[in-house]
């Protein structure tokens, strides 16, 4: 069994900053892309930043310039590094990883996962 658990949300003012964090535990093989998604009440599911196994980074217009996402592969572990915060990024912040997890005996499997969100308030 495959979890990504995530940490970091919470309130902050405008102006301020957050780091999330989400770890994947359990039968992994590998991991290759890791992103962030947020929600905010009343809207779709937007992308906030990927990146690759390799250290290929995508980030959604919006947030350019003010969020980092990086990542530690020992450790299964995708960060959001998330600075100079807007009440606008007010949103549930998830976790998704591309993972390659075994299951049963030696035998693989592709799916993709998702965290159980963290929510992040911005004041103004």
């Amino acid at each position: 069994q495959v979890q990504l658990v995530e940490s970091g949300g919470g309130l902050v003012q405008a102006g301020g900053s957050l780091r999330l964090s989400c770890a994947a535990s359990g039968r992994i093989f590998s991991i290759d892309a890791m992103g962030w998604y947020r929600q905010a009440p009343g809207k779709q599911r937007e992308l906030v930043a990927t990146i690759g196994s390799g250290g290929s980074t995508n980030y959604a217009d919006s947030v350019k310039d003010r969020f980092t996402i990086s990542r530690d592969n020992a450790k299964n572990t995708v960060y959001l590094q998330m600075n100079s915060l807007k009440p606008e990024d007010t949103a549930v912040y998830y976790c998704n990883a591309d993972i390659i997890a075994y299951s049963l005996g030696t035998m693989r499997r592709r799916s993709d996962y998702w965290g159980q969100g963290t929510q992040v308030t911005v004041s103004s």
